[in-house]
């Protein structure tokens, strides 16, 4: 209990110390505490990120459709009182072809037929193409704390 009579007592001669009278005017110092922050930057951790890109060739062997025609002529030598009509046969289509023949009268005579028949051909045309492909690789790396300031 001294020991806190004693800093009482210190304390108060402090205050009384800076205590000043000027022209009998008390003058009282006012005392204010303000704190400061810090701050710093840690390095906690890292990430490496990497990029490459890789090639292959891939073969394509897709089937290509085309429509072939192949005509056929058959001589018919037919005498017809009209041109006759264009028909079918099938996946046959008979195209009639005439002329007109000049004789002491005038007649029709069926030359000769086409005969269309068209076939659907399927052919493979392989194609080399080259993919791109990216991969990405993602590595973390630990960071060093520092501690100190």
């Amino acid at each position: 209990m001294e020991t806190n009579q004693n800093a009482a007592a210190t304390t108060a001669e402090k205050f009384s110390a800076e205590i000043e009278t000027v022209n009998e005017t008390l003058v009282i110092p006012v005392i204010e505490e303000e704190a400061f922050l810090d701050k710093r930057v840690v390095e906690t951790g890292k990430v490496r990120i990497s990029k490459r890109v890789s090639e292959r060739e891939e073969l394509i062997d897709e089937p290509l459709f085309r429509e072939e025609v192949t005509i056929e002529r058959v001589a018919v030598n037919q005498y017809v009182d009209q041109p006759p009509q264009v028909r079918h046969e099938g996946d046959v289509m008979i195209i009639p072809v005439v002329q007109e023949q000049l004789v002491m009268q005038k007649r029709l005579v069926l030359v000769e037929e086409l005969r269309v028949r068209k076939q659907i051909v399927e052919t493979h045309q392989p194609q080399s193409v080259t993919l791109r492909r990216e991969e990405i690789d993602i590595k973390r790396i630990a960071g060093t704390e520092n501690s100190g300031g």
